[in-house]
């Protein structure tokens, strides 16, 4: 495992133990189909199922950001992805609390972890 993979799971845990921490249930990580891949699927404390993308970054003054990494591009894929998801494979869990999609950015340092989360990207 190279070392950008490396950070990428690394928040991915970091992110998946931020929202159980919120009260959200994890219910799938690294969905991957061949259009695209969500980071994290959840369910909310309000029983929303929230699909998530999660962006890393490291160092002290990184040269971008998380929520810089979520480029047009990626942000269109992952609408596509979670739409198809929230519509097939996750159709029984939206039934009365609908589906959200959430970017969640960590950015780690030697001494700490700091967590973003956005709601409704």
């Amino acid at each position: 495992m190279d070392g950008r993979l490396g950070l990428g799971k690394l928040g991915e845990n970091i992110a998946t133990q931020y929202l159980k921490r919120k009260g959200y249930k994890i219910v799938k990580r690294n969905y991957r189909k061949k259009w695209g891949e969500l980071d994290v699927v959840a369910l909310a404390p309000d029983k929303t199922l929230v699909l998530v993308e999660v962006k890393t970054v490291s160092g002290i003054n990184p040269k971008i950001t998380g929520e810089d990494q979520m480029t047009v591009s990626k942000a269109i894929k992952f609408k596509r992805t979670a739409g198809i998801y929230a519509n097939g494979d996750g159709k029984l869990l939206v039934r009365d609390a609908g589906w959200r999609m959430d970017l969640i950015t960590v950015s780690v340092d030697e001494r700490r972890a700091r967590v973003r989360h956005y709601r409704n990207v």
